[in-house]
């Protein structure tokens, strides 16, 4: 029975609508996400998609928008669920955790957009309900984060511009602060293909504990 999944979270071309994906963390997602992919593919690992949307509201993550699919070059195989949510974490509003529990599911890798929001959210609800959590940090993606006094009609432009706006990489860092060692193992891409030159190159960063 398998034990382990991959769960790909909110890969999808809303984000790519957006001005600001300009300044993604990880522009290479859909190759990092293979990368993943494949991997878990020929260990039979169980694979599981999700997208996020919000009906009704008229934005890039309305599902008549059209752009709430994955992105181009990132196909589900035969089998493989896409699970559809309207919260930040992939348990609330779908039934992933029942999906996991049938698999037999003890350990649960994620990846996906946004790396500290929904990404995260689902990191930490699943150690929660006590899932063995890695999180993959490189095959996350994030943008630069305005400051919360900043007006939500700030443009691009002044988002950028504003010396608070957290930049990508202090986003990712104060990520990995908060789940190592009390949500998830930090992992990356090549540890979990098995890359020889990643694993020669790095260790994970932190272990899960508790």
């Amino acid at each position: 029975m398998t034990r382990s999944a991959l769960l790909i979270i909110d890969v999808q071309e809303s984000f790519r609508q957006r001005p600001i994906w300009a300044y993604a963390s990880r522009p290479d997602i859909v190759g990092q996400v293979t990368r993943l992919v494949d991997a878990a593919r020929s260990r039979r690992d169980l694979v599981v998609w999700v997208l996020h949307a919000e009906p009704g509201t008229g934005t890039v993550f309305d599902p008549a928008s059209g752009h709430v699919r994955l992105i181009d070059g990132l196909c589900p195989a035969d089998g493989e669920p896409t699970l559809v949510k309207t919260a930040h974490n992939a348990f609330t509003t779908t039934n992933l955790q029942q999906l996991l529990t049938l698999a037999g599911i003890v350990d649960l890798a994620v990846c996906g957009i946004r790396t500290e929001q929904c990404v995260e959210t689902t990191a930490r609800l699943g150690c929660d309900l006590g899932y063995r959590m890695t999180f993959v940090t490189d095959a996350t993606v994030t943008f630069p984060t305005p400051h919360r006094d900043l007006p939500a009609t700030a443009t691009l432009a002044e988002i950028l511009a504003d010396p608070r706006t957290l930049p990508v990489e202090e986003m990712v860092a104060r990520t990995e602060y908060a789940l190592a060692g009390r949500f998830a193992t930090i992992g990356t891409v090549a540890e979990l293909t098995g890359d020889e030159a990643g694993q020669q190159s790095g260790a994970v960063l932190a272990d899960a504990r508790g």
